[in-house]
């Protein structure tokens, strides 16, 4: 049986009941639900499908954010961008959602590289924290790094870092709270000019940031990274620059999340040559270099 086929299996049909919904500028929403059992086996880089108003059939995918398998609630950053996401704005407090979750293949870690650097962009950066949180939380002796972009206002008050970080741009200060409360260094990079934040896109800011990293400190990096694709495109090519591994999570649209429509496929290199493969079982997540060859 594939992995794909295994991990359908694994998936839970959930009613959540909204918790909260948080609005931020440029119409994006936090949104957190109580779903226990989704909660409990949600890893970093998987989503969910969920509906966004009982008139609307469609359920949207949303990128996990942050769980608490304890409490049993899941966090949601999203953007309205049309009818189903707008619904799902005007959603309440004590209502009901349908979700799918937690679906699509994890981020994976690897013990030889201890210094991630976690790559977001726009609503790229849910995964990115879920990845954080997971590490800070739970593996011990890793030192990640959070570099953030956006190029409308991000989804929280920055403010400036408490966190030192060797090599780092002098102009980069601007931080995400929550990873520094967490102890993980955050840094922001936009085109819009926002206070403390680097002038540049994300992917520049990384680039500066390894180039000043020595022999012995590059062989423990590993990048992941979610955003739209031309930034993961750029991601992918960083990481070539400087001969790291590099994990990519694909922004498709879906339709049914679970495998059966094939609507999300995209050209993979495989061992065996190239094959077209589902963002949404087959992935999320992909070597970078299967999904965006070097000398491409």
């Amino acid at each position: 049986m594939s992995s794909a086929r295994q991990h359908r299996g694994s998936i839970l049909v959930e009613d959540a009941v909204v918790l909260a919904q948080q609005a931020f500028d440029g119409e994006q929403y936090i949104l957190r639900v109580s779903a226990k059992r989704s909660a409990a086996r949600a890893l970093p880089g998987q989503f969910a499908h969920l509906t966004c108003d009982p008139a609307l059939p469609m359920r949207r995918p949303l990128s996990i954010m942050r769980v608490d398998p304890a409490a049993g609630w899941m966090d949601f950053l999203y953007k309205v961008v049309g009818t189903g996401s707008r619904m799902l704005s005007q959603r309440r407090t004590g209502e009901v959602i349908s979700l799918l979750a937690p679906i699509g293949q994890p981020f994976e870690l690897h013990e030889s590289r201890r210094k991630p650097l976690l790559i977001g962009g726009g609503v790229g950066i849910p995964p990115m924290v879920f990845l954080a949180d997971h590490i800070a939380h739970s593996a011990s002796g890793w030192q990640p790094l959070v570099l953030m972009g956006s190029e409308i206002p991000f989804p929280f008050a920055s403010r400036p870092s408490s966190i030192l970080i060797d090599g780092m741009a002098d102009a980069a200060i601007a931080s995400m709270p929550l990873l520094e409360d967490w102890g993980i260094p955050c840094r922001l990079a936009t085109l819009q000019g926002y206070p403390g934040c680097f002038d540049g896109y994300v992917t520049d800011l990384a680039r500066t940031w390894l180039s000043r990293l020595d022999e012995v400190a590059l062989s423990e990096v590993e990048i992941f990274a979610c955003g739209p694709t031309p930034m993961l495109r750029a991601a992918a090519r960083v990481a070539a620059e400087f001969d790291l591994p590099c994990q990519v999570s694909l922004e498709e649209y879906m339709a049914c999340a679970v495998g059966g429509c094939a609507g999300c496929t995209v050209l993979v290199q495989t061992d065996d040559g190239p094959a077209m493969k589902r963002v949404c079982v087959d992935g999320p997540v992909f070597d970078a270099y299967r999904v965006f060859p070097p000398a491409a």
